[in-house]
């Protein structure tokens, strides 16, 4: 078996996966998927969050030794965690097999108003420092990370019971995005064989980000037409595909 670590994105939990985990272990019939909640996120909500990449990478690797498991890993991570994701990959290369980075955004690679659409400033802004309902915040944000309509009322519905029963604070939501803000990815590609995964129609981040890296670093590069932000979400499928097929290759 191989031990696969999902890492979620600005505020999300592991909850916020829905059933891509059982699609992704369908697809890859040897992972063994654990799911981790950033500092501030989910069943750590009353954490602080780390203002720095690099304390969230340290946090997930403590949390995967006390929990029994011991590397090396795979890692799967979107957004903000795919930044965590990068960070491990370069700081502590022996320590992972491999990583799939899906819609994340870098500097230097690419200005900031790539990393975050102009579109969404507003939205951000709204989210991070205004107090707002479960209900108002929960469909602000499935409309901007989500093109998935046919059932998007009940992934709503499920979004706003975590929000409820694991709130993520204001001060913790900033810090969040000062890390992702802050973060500098490592010139050179970090050695571990990585997979970069974006969606065409991102609403929050351009899709030229994770060209622009893939391009740099010269690592596998799948774009889905379709999908928003939240990629695992809109397409599950694809994504447990596009992974099987790059293990294969590999």
């Amino acid at each position: 078996m191989s031990t696969w670590i999902f890492l979620r994105g600005l505020t999300r939990d592991s909850r916020h996966w829905g059933d891509f985990p059982a699609l992704f272990r369908s697809a890859n019939a040897d992972a063994d998927v654990v799911t981790l909640d950033l500092p501030g996120n989910g069943r750590l909500n009353s954490l602080r969050s780390p203002a720095s990449i690099a304390a969230m990478t340290e946090h997930c690797r403590a949390d995967v030794l006390a929990q029994g498991l011991r590397p090396p890993y795979y890692l799967l991570a979107l957004s903000l965690g795919a930044m965590a994701a990068i960070d491990w990959a370069a700081r502590h290369p022996s320590e992972l097999r491999g990583a799939v980075l899906i819609n994340t955004s870098l500097r230097p690679f690419s200005p900031f108003f790539h990393r975050l659409r102009p579109q969404s400033y507003l939205a951000l802004v709204r989210l991070s420092l205004l107090a707002g309902s479960p209900e108002a915040t929960e469909a602000a944000i499935l409309k901007l990370t989500s093109r998935r309509l046919s059932d998007a009322q009940a992934i709503l519905s499920s979004w706003i019971n975590y929000r409820r029963e694991h709130p993520v604070s204001r001060l913790n939501a900033l810090r969040q995005m000062v890390a992702a803000g802050r973060f500098c990815g490592p010139v050179e590609k970090p050695s571990p064989p990585l997979l970069i995964l974006a969606s065409a129609k991102d609403g929050l981040v351009n899709p030229r980000c994770s060209r622009g890296l893939a391009l740099r670093w010269r690592t596998a590069y799948a774009e889905h037409p379709q999908a928003g932000h939240d990629l695992p979400l809109d397409d599950g499928d694809w994504v447990a595909q596009q992974v099987r097929h790059w293990m294969q290759d590999a």
